[in-house]
Protein backbone atom coordinates (compact mmCIF):
# COMPACT_ATOMS: atom_id res chain seq x y z
CA UNK A 1 0.00 0.00 0.00
CA UNK A 2 1.32 3.39 -1.03
CA UNK A 3 1.78 6.04 1.64
CA UNK A 4 -0.43 9.08 1.22
CA UNK A 5 1.54 12.06 -0.04
CA UNK A 6 1.25 15.63 1.19
CA UNK A 7 -0.86 16.91 -1.72
CA UNK A 8 -3.34 14.07 -1.36
CA UNK A 9 -3.60 14.71 2.38
CA UNK A 10 -4.25 18.43 1.85
CA UNK A 11 -6.80 17.67 -0.90
CA UNK A 12 -8.76 15.32 1.32
CA UNK A 13 -8.67 17.61 4.34
CA UNK A 14 -9.78 20.54 2.14
CA UNK A 15 -12.60 18.43 0.67
CA UNK A 16 -13.83 17.36 4.10
CA UNK A 17 -13.70 20.95 5.40
CA UNK A 18 -15.68 22.14 2.36
CA UNK A 19 -18.29 19.42 2.93
CA UNK A 20 -18.57 20.47 6.56
CA UNK A 21 -19.09 24.04 5.31
CA UNK A 22 -21.95 22.86 3.09
CA UNK A 23 -23.49 20.99 6.00
CA UNK A 24 -23.20 24.01 8.27
CA UNK A 25 -24.84 26.14 5.57
CA UNK A 26 -27.71 23.68 5.31
CA UNK A 27 -28.16 23.83 9.07
CA UNK A 28 -27.93 27.65 8.99
CA UNK A 29 -24.89 27.79 11.27
CA UNK A 30 -23.56 31.20 10.33
CA UNK A 31 -20.75 32.34 10.55
CA UNK A 32 -19.26 28.90 11.21
CA UNK A 33 -20.05 27.85 7.65
CA UNK A 34 -18.08 30.84 6.33
CA UNK A 35 -15.09 29.93 8.50
CA UNK A 36 -15.14 26.37 7.17
CA UNK A 37 -15.36 27.58 3.58
CA UNK A 38 -12.47 30.02 4.08
CA UNK A 39 -10.28 27.24 5.50
CA UNK A 40 -11.24 24.92 2.63
CA UNK A 41 -10.53 27.63 0.06
CA UNK A 42 -7.11 28.32 1.56
CA UNK A 43 -6.27 24.61 1.58
CA UNK A 44 -7.39 24.17 -2.05
CA UNK A 45 -5.33 27.23 -2.99
CA UNK A 46 -2.35 25.50 -1.34
CA UNK A 47 -3.01 22.43 -3.50
CA UNK A 48 -2.93 24.68 -6.57
CA UNK A 49 0.42 26.06 -5.44
CA UNK A 50 1.84 22.57 -4.83
CA UNK A 51 0.68 21.45 -8.28
CA UNK A 52 1.68 24.77 -9.88
CA UNK A 53 -1.89 24.85 -11.25
CA UNK A 54 -2.89 28.46 -11.84
CA UNK A 55 -6.51 27.58 -12.67
CA UNK A 56 -7.04 26.08 -9.22
CA UNK A 57 -5.37 29.08 -7.62
CA UNK A 58 -7.43 31.62 -9.60
CA UNK A 59 -10.78 29.95 -8.94
CA UNK A 60 -10.08 29.83 -5.22
CA UNK A 61 -8.91 33.44 -5.05
CA UNK A 62 -12.18 34.35 -6.77
CA UNK A 63 -14.14 32.17 -4.35
CA UNK A 64 -12.38 33.79 -1.39
CA UNK A 65 -13.10 37.32 -2.62
CA UNK A 66 -16.74 36.46 -3.32
CA UNK A 67 -17.27 34.72 0.00
CA UNK A 68 -15.62 37.37 2.16
CA UNK A 69 -17.20 40.20 0.17
CA UNK A 70 -20.64 38.67 0.54
CA UNK A 71 -20.12 38.06 4.25
CA UNK A 72 -18.95 41.63 4.88
CA UNK A 73 -21.80 43.04 2.79
CA UNK A 74 -24.35 41.02 4.77
CA UNK A 75 -23.07 42.27 8.13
Amino acid sequence: MEAINRVDAVKWVATMVQLIGYGLTGLNYTPWNIYAFVIGIILWFAVGVMWKDRAIMVVHVGAFISLVGGYLNAS
